[in-house]
């Protein structure tokens, strides 16, 4: 039997933060395999500087979504040429597929989102998951007749040597202090993802009180009110806000000056897991058996277990269905500093 190998190979996965930075050890691992393989990847445009310097992408294709079907069939039209060998849909969403049946290549395959799984936990909560496989190893199982396996790396964001210099002089005189740097990502697209606003501010003023620790509040554009507002609470003398103002990649820079992040389950917290952060991740409507765990070791989820109404949901809600939103009332700023001083305590 003739082995397989291909020439071009198209990756599709459109958004989002998180989900695009947990396909990096599987194209790295596929890069390994395949080095010869030409490599081609389809990104929503608002996300593409997460790829845009990955040296295992040979082509990187950003969809603007505000071109809708058309945009998409612009897209295909320009890819059809190229004749891969090997399309992985990496998303298997509605767009994903329309690009999947339109664009040729002799081999297709796409990932297992372990729907019917899902559903099932979520609305009947029947644990029916029979592994607790996270989505960076689901992105492998496509690829397994291809002989692609976990090179057990990681994950990995690459930042420009003059981008991550430029963060390093702002941040070298903290450091050169030996001061703990304590990264806070506080905000979320959906409410019932984020933990209370003033137990932030409580766990912050814990961490300055007890460690003289110098806060930093990250977020995005939309978040920066809202994480204005956690530095007005906490005070400004040893606090900075930075959400709305770096782009993700600076965030990414960033975060490697602190020593520990305090996260929701947001696409910064996988963020901060590519760049070997020791990371507290409080996670509350959503659950670890959908696969969005931080990934790797060294790495800590608070959560209620108890709860019956978990999960409620897999993205998040705008509100709490039950009204009482114990799932993140009912983890105190105690019980994450604790998980904290545990790091610091023990030279992070």
């Amino acid at each position: 039997m003739t082995t397989f190998i291909p020439d071009k190979t198209l990756f599709i996965r459109m958004s989002s933060i998180g989900d695009i930075v947990l396909t990096t050890p599987m194209l790295r691992s596929f890069k390994k395999k395949f080095p010869q393989s030409r490599v081609d990847f389809i990104v929503r445009k608002e996300f593409a500087e997460l790829l845009r310097y990955n040296p295992h992408i040979d082509a990187l294709y950003e969809f603007n979504a505000q071109t809708g079907l058309a945009g998409l069939r612009k897209l295909c039209d320009e890819l059809r040429p190229v004749e891969y060998d090997l399309l992985v849909d990496a998303h298997n969403s509605l767009r994903s597929r329309y690009i999947r049946r339109r664009v040729p290549a002799r081999k297709k395959v796409r990932i297992n989102k372990r729907v019917i799984q899902r559903f099932f936990l979520v609305k009947l909560k029947w644990q029916v998951y029979r592994d607790n496989v996270h989505v960076a190893d689901r992105y492998f199982e496509p690829l397994q007749p291809f002989g692609v396996t976990n090179d057990g790396e990681g994950l990995e964001l690459h930042i420009p040597e003059e981008m991550k210099k430029r963060i390093a002089d702002e941040f070298g005189k903290l450091k050169r202090e030996r001061i703990t740097i304590a990264a806070l990502c506080p905000s979320a697209k959906h409410y019932t993802k984020r933990w209370l606003k003033e137990y932030y501010v409580e766990l912050a003023e814990k961490l300055i009180r007890n460690y003289n620790a110098y806060i930093v509040i990250l977020g995005g554009p939309e978040d920066q009110s809202y994480c204005e507002d956690i530095r007005r609470l906490i005070g400004e003398e040893r606090t900075l806000n930075v959400a709305g103002e770096v782009s993700l990649l600076q965030s990414a820079a960033i975060l490697d000056h602190c020593d520990v992040v305090l996260t929701n389950d947001t696409g910064l917290m996988h963020i901060a897991v590519a760049r070997k952060r020791k990371v507290v991740a409080i996670f509350g409507s959503t659950v670890k058996e959908f696969g969005f765990f931080p990934y790797g070791e060294n790495n800590t989820v608070v959560e209620h277990p108890d709860l019956s109404c978990r999960p409620c949901t897999h993205i998040g809600l705008h509100k709490c269905p039950k009204q009482h939103f114990r799932c993140m009332k009912d983890i105190t700023p105690d019980t994450v500093f604790d998980v904290v001083r545990q790091y610091v305590d023990n030279g992070l």
